[in-house]
């Protein structure tokens, strides 16, 4: 529907809700969603502001193809300065609250201030209002959309709230919409719980109108579900196995980081795997995997649906998490797994459970819990400080950290820190396996070298979806590379950062780049949109939102230092597989990437770059 020019602004301050034109100017040069709501963000917050206080503001955004009937197209994005990292945060979810939103004839909500009181937003086509969620706060995310859709009488609200994690300010909180889905990475759930908002909730009945040229739209979306539906990937695996395919296929090339990235391959990867998940247990004959499921207009379906073992320890006494629920995902699998040395599948669908639940991202969590397995495995931290025998591989410490964890109970306080603030606490900052304070996704880049590029220099701290090479670099899309050199890594990174950007800011899912290049979304964007969507403007577009997200955190206080991986992967080689010997080259990948970027060797955009892309 391209746009709908209709921007929502929250004072929870004042308790106000004002509709204002959508900048039109802005969109053309931003597109939507990520880009836009950026645009706003960074045009109207000192970069240096304090991420969790009131001056700090937070932006649900769509892109102008999300509602559509575009393959995918139901991903918003929550943008805001990050509590974990300190640099621009932009959380991408699927789900159906991004395609409500826009149905209800909004393309962004920017929430500014502090509510005096908890509060939640209710939205009804053109109508919006704070209601009290006095009642809700202390509730959890599955609680919380439960009593808002029981009191409003209506089933069909979609609802995006935060749980405990959240309230408490936990640095890695995220904002769960649809139960399980989630604007998981950077703490953006913290911001939402520092300004006293518990929830939004939802409901749309407009539908979709404006496709600026619908015939065109029809047979370019048409064309475009054929390329995803006829691929290896996107049409069999990933809605057989969803994305824990790839569990056995990282562990066998080498690059599953395992035990807080000691070891390259965990001896336990098949128990924690897709295959896994589809098995028979021994207990009650039942597989874990219930089904696979989709988010709002998407092809694909790699979601999973599971149900735990009723008789494992975890939730035995516990009938609440008996029933189907969200599954494991592979960077859920591998952070409450492989990063622990934890081959429990059922324990870790139990700590997945929670995650959800409450609100919680699972790879900064799993991955922190990495960290003070070490920690624990050295003698710095006792159960006596953590609360219970913590050794890598103890799925009862898992269990009990992520209830302490999302309840801010002792010393789950301390891991709701994150690795890098808890790491320095301990006097071993060096365990911290984090860029700009976000831990690491499932990738060890002593194994895929230009992941370590791509986690080096994204905007939001270490991410596997800001520039994922392992496209390349494993699965040969578009093109075959070596994982195992450098070469030609910084302007393979480049172009991913690039291409990424205008995915998310078009407001579909970033695994149709699968499938996908930016010349299948090209022509879905020129016929649902006004104006010029060449390849060249796209290019473009995405180019200039990587630059204005560096220029933001350059101006928060970023430099290229903070452009660096713990000493481990650059120091410590690969112990095991194909990449025995090697350690990350990131030290011969930067310079080349600055230079691609066109900026300087201390990684500042030049004027000319600026200049010419009107930054």
């Amino acid at each position: 529907m391209g746009w709908n020019r209709k921007v929502l602004r929250v004072d929870l301050t004042a308790g106000t809700c004002k509709e204002e034109p959508l900048n039109m100017k802005w969109a053309q040069e931003y597109l939507g969603s990520r880009g836009l709501a950026t645009k706003y963000l960074v045009s109207e917050i000192d970069p240096k502001v304090d991420p969790l206080s009131p001056d700090n503001k937070m932006i649900m955004a769509t892109g102008p193809l999300t509602g559509t009937m575009a393959s995918t197209g139901g991903r918003y994005t929550v943008v805001t300065k990050g509590p974990l990292t300190g640099a621009i945060a932009c959380s991408n979810s699927g789900g159906y609250f991004g395609a409500e939103l826009k149905f209800a004839g909004w393309d962004m909500i920017i929430f500014e201030g502090k509510s005096p009181k908890p509060v939640y937003l209710y939205i009804e086509n053109d109508k919006a209002e704070l209601r009290d969620a006095g009642h809700l706060w202390g509730r959890s995310c599955w609680e919380t959309e439960e009593t808002i859709k029981h009191e409003l009488q209506d089933p069909l609200v979609r609802v995006s709230s935060i749980g405990l994690a959240g309230e408490n300010e936990v640095m890695f909180a995220c904002v769960v919409n649809d139960l399980h889905r989630a604007a998981g990475r950077s703490g953006v759930g913290a911001v939402m719980g520092s300004k006293n908002l518990k929830a939004v909730a939802l409901r749309g009945t407009k539908g979709v109108s404006g496709i600026h040229d619908f015939k065109a739209f029809m047979k370019a979306t048409t064309d475009a579900k054929k390329v995803l539906a006829d691929n290896a990937v996107t049409g069999q695996g990933l809605p057989k196995y969803g994305t824990q395919v790839l569990m056995n296929v990282i562990n066998e090339m080498g690059a599953l980081p395992t035990r807080n990235h000691r070891d390259v391959q965990f001896e336990d990867a098949g128990k924690i795997s897709a295959e896994a998940m589809h098995e028979k247990r021994e207990s009650d004959g039942k597989s874990q995997l219930v089904t696979n499921a989709a988010c709002f207009g998407c092809t694909i379906a790699c979601g999973r649906i599971s149900e735990i073992d009723k008789g494992h320890f975890t939730v035995k006494n516990s009938p609440k998490y008996w029933g189907a629920s969200g599954g494991l995902e592979y960077e859920a699998a591998w952070a409450l797994g492989a990063a622990n040395g934890v081959g429990d599948i059922e324990a870790l669908q139990y700590a997945n459970m929670i995650c959800n639940e409450q609100g919680m991202d699972p790879i900064s969590f799993g991955a922190t819990v990495g960290a003070v397995m070490e920690l624990y495995d050295m003698g710095v931290l006792d159960s006596a400080k953590i609360g219970i025998d913590s050794p890598f591989g103890s799925a009862e410490a898992l269990a009990k950290l992520v209830e302490m964890t999302a309840n801010g109970e002792g010393f789950g306080k301390e891991i709701g820190l994150g690795s890098k603030r808890l790491c320095e606490k301990y006097g071993h900052p060096e365990l911290s396996m984090s860029v700009k304070g976000q831990e690491f996704p499932a990738y060890d880049s002593r194994g895929i070298q230009g992941m370590g590029l791509a986690y080096a220099t994204s905007n939001r701290g270490a991410c596997h979806l800001r520039g994922y090479t392992v496209a390349s670099e494993v699965l040969g899309i578009p093109v075959k590379t070596d994982p195992l050199t450098t070469e030609g890594k910084p302007e393979l990174v480049k172009a991913f950062q690039d291409a990424t950007a205008v995915f998310d800011s078009a407001g579909i899912c970033v695994f149709t780049s699968f499938a996908w290049t930016l010349a299948d979304v090209q022509p879905q964007l020129d016929a649902a949109c006004e104006g010029d969507w060449s390849m060249d403007k796209l290019n473009e577009v995405g180019e200039r939102i990587w630059n204005m997200e560096r220029e933001f955190n350059n101006a928060a206080g970023f430099t290229a230092k903070d452009d660096n991986l713990p000493p481990r992967l650059t120091t410590e080689p690969a112990k095991t597989g194909p990449a025995k010997g090697l350690v990350n080259g990131l030290a011969t990948m930067l310079p080349e990437y600055y230079k691609a970027r066109g900026w300087t060797p201390d990684g500042v955009p030049t004027a000319e770059t600026k200049a010419r892309l009107g930054l």
